[in-house]
This record gives C-alpha cells, structure tokens and sequence, in this order.
C-alpha cells in the first residue's frame, strides 16, 4: 500500500508542471467547467487488489501474491453545489492474485491462481475544496456493487479438482482523494482510491473439512486504484 501512496503523490508532484498550474495569477482555463449540471468523461487506471481473510481458528496464514492490474471507464457527474457533486463511475478492472495455502507438499494443491474480471459500478460523492487559479483538491467516497466474471461461483467442481470458487457479485465501500487539474482543452484528474468490500466472497469447497476452505470464516476483497480521469 506504500508503494501506491508513493506512486500517487510522485504523479500528483509532477502534474503541478502541466502548463504552470500553480503560478500565482495563472490564465484561467474552462473557468465555466464546474457550472455545468451534467458532466461526462472516462478513466484509465492501475489497480491491486488483495485479499482480507478472517479464520475460524489461529492457524498458518494463507498467502496472497498480488500483481499489478488495469482499470478503464465511464464517468457521469451530476452537480449538486458549488463544492459537492453526485457521481456514478461504471468501469472494467482486470486483476490477477495467486494464494499459497498452507500444509501441502505439491504445488499443484498449494497454489490456487486467481484471475478476475470485475464489472463496477460505485455512486460517489465527490467533495471538492474551493478552487486555487487551475487546480482544486478533492475527496471522494461512497459505495458500490461488483460483479466477477470469473467467478466460478456456478462451477460444480472445488479446489479439489483445482477450481477456486467466489460470488459472482459483492458490496463494497470506497474512498479517495485526488486533484483536478484545469487544462487548455479538458479537465484532467489523477486520483488515488480504497476499495474495500463488506461482504464475503467466498464459496466454499462440498467438503466442510476442507483444507482450502474449512478454516476460512470470510474472505473478503480489498484493494487500490490510481486512475487518471479526463472530462
């Protein structure tokens, strides 16, 4: 998690750059931009997702290896005043995570690799802070729900025959924060995101005695996302 606060705030060092943003008495760009009611953009992205695990008894650790995955998406912002706006942030994120379960001699039972392809689709209230000639922090949180489409939740076969099981769908809580930079010609915004989900996600193997399974109370995604937005 360092790592990504890192990563974010060396971009959010360099894009001050772009066309002399924080100049004392700047030429302002798009000065009737927040006016409008609606707005509309897209975003690209990074993201690594984790998994959270809550066992039912104190045993070794399952070990997750995460990797770097990517993000893109629709934006539709709607105003609510001059300092809050209403948004809604449909988007694909492609991750990949490989776990290490504990007790086993072969690797073909130890490592189970999981590769998911979410669908989200998170309502956000974005609180912006007056803005400073073409810049202007922000905050950003709220909810949404996500979809696995490589879930395998329908999947009649377990990790015993080698298939990880999740839901297909799953309740999460989200919050950020970012900066809008006023270009020339749009709007461009890097921000940096939590996910974190309330649900458990995971389906559990036919046998209650399971070795990948039977210990595991919950498990539960979390994750970052740096994305770049231009509106």
């Amino acid at each position: 998690m360092k790592k990504w606060f890192l990563i974010c705030f060396g971009v959010l060092s360099l894009a001050p750059s772009l066309n002399a943003q924080f100049n004392e008495n700047p030429i302002l760009n798009l000065e009737n931009e927040d006016k409008k009611f609606l707005n509309w953009g897209y975003f690209l992205g990074f993201n690594q997702y984790d998994f959270k695990f809550e066992y039912k008894e104190n045993d070794q650790d399952i070990l997750v290896s995460k990797s770097l995955g990517f993000n893109v998406g629709l934006i539709g912002e709607m105003r609510l005043n001059d300092f809050m706006d209403l948004r809604f942030e449909p988007g694909l994120h492609y991750t990949s995570r490989t776990m290490g379960f504990p007790g086993f001699t072969e690797e073909n039972d130890a490592i189970r690799e999981v590769r998911s392809t979410y669908i989200n689709f998170p309502l956000l209230l974005k609180v912006s802070a007056k803005r400073l000639g073409n810049w202007k922090p922000f905050l950003i949180g709220g909810v949404s729900t996500t979809m696995n489409l490589g879930s395998n939740e329908d999947s009649l076969d377990d990790n015993s025959a080698g298939t990880f099981r999740m839901k297909k769908s799953v309740h999460n809580y989200e919050l950020g924060f970012g900066i809008d930079f006023y270009l020339e010609y749009f709007k461009f915004s890097p921000s940096i995101r939590g996910v974190f989900a309330l649900t458990d996600e995971l389906v559990r193997d036919n046998d209650p005695n399971s070795p990948w399974t039977g210990n595991i109370d919950a498990l539960k995604t979390r994750g970052i996302f740096v994305n770049f937005t231009f509106e």
